[in-house]
């Protein structure tokens, strides 16, 4: 099975800064973890292949968290993501599945409405975070992605995710790209970027193909014009633990582990991003209520 990673490249004599990234592996996690139908499959591997090139920016312990509230049937989407290229994500329905739209593809947009709000915190180890918000314009979230770019943070950019779905909902293949332009760049580097995307393929039939992420980034500049700067291997990987778990009950407070005890007998603690239950026996509890 061929692994995840992603690579960080200049490009163009550094007049382009560019990372491509096969998820694969991570979106497949995420799809049987939370049993997604095609649209969500793909809206969610989107998200979380935009996440992880996106966390890769970051530096240290630096994380961020990506939101995407649109007013289609999957509801929001959350995706985690930090620079050691760790990701987590989940979508509040998971079962949608529409017809196809009118090129015969999978209605992302669709699914995720074309009005709403993509948001990215950013947790960069200070007091407060930054915070970038800008509308939905298409739904299909590469062009959502490249318009976050541009207008939170001024870097003209270009985004390509895809994914695509076998008809028994598992994934097929995933990946994407993110290009920037630098300071700096030369009319004839943007044009000629221009023209080689309209003539590449999809990057998730070029995943597909077995096309690895450097030679992605061939496609679009050339072998001759591409510098990779390094390689991370990428995984979906959840932050929960059964002590973190044990925290957030005894946050509670005695009156509701109380309670719990008395009514329930038991408590069944399920995360949100991995789907992981974790179960706490009577006993259990009144341990935690103890501490």
């Amino acid at each position: 099975m061929k692994k995840d990673y992603l690579v960080k490249a200049l490009a163009c004599n550094g007049e382009i800064r560019a990372y491509a990234v096969r998820t694969t592996n991570t979106v497949s996690e995420a799809q049987q973890r939370h049993d997604t139908w095609v649209n969500a499959s793909a809206a969610l591997g989107r998200s979380i292949t935009a996440g992880v090139m996106m966390g890769v920016m970051l530096k240290g312990e630096q994380k961020l968290t990506i939101k995407i509230e649109g007013d289609g049937p999957l509801g929001p989407i959350l995706v985690d993501s930090n620079a050691k290229g760790e990701v987590r994500g989940y979508v509040t329905n998971p079962h949608v599945q529409l017809p196809q739209n009118t090129v015969g593809k999978i209605d992302v947009a669709g699914a995720v409405g074309r009005n709403g709000f993509l948001s990215v915190v950013k947790d960069v180890g200070m007091k407060d975070h930054f915070t970038g918000q800008v509308p939905i314009v298409s739904g299909e979230l590469g062009e959502d992605f490249t318009y976050y770019f541009v207008a939170s943070e001024q870097i003209p950019s270009a985004v390509g995710v895809g994914v695509l779905v076998n008809p028994d909902h598992t994934i097929l293949a995933a990946g994407g790209f993110i290009i920037q332009v630098m300071p700096g760049a030369s009319d004839e580097t943007i044009t000629m970027i221009e023209e080689n995307m309209k003539k590449i393929p999809a990057v998730s039939t070029m995943i597909e193909k077995g096309l690895t992420p450097e030679e992605i980034l061939y496609q679009l500049f050339g072998q001759d014009k591409v510098q990779i700067l390094d390689t991370l291997d990428v995984s979906f990987c959840c932050e929960c633990s059964r002590e973190r778990i044990e925290t957030v009950l005894i946050g509670l407070g005695k009156e509701e582990l109380g309670l719990m005890i008395e009514e329930d007998e038991k408590a069944d603690v399920e995360c949100h991003f991995c789907n992981e239950t974790y179960h706490f026996t009577k006993e259990e509890l009144e341990q935690l209520l103890d501490k």
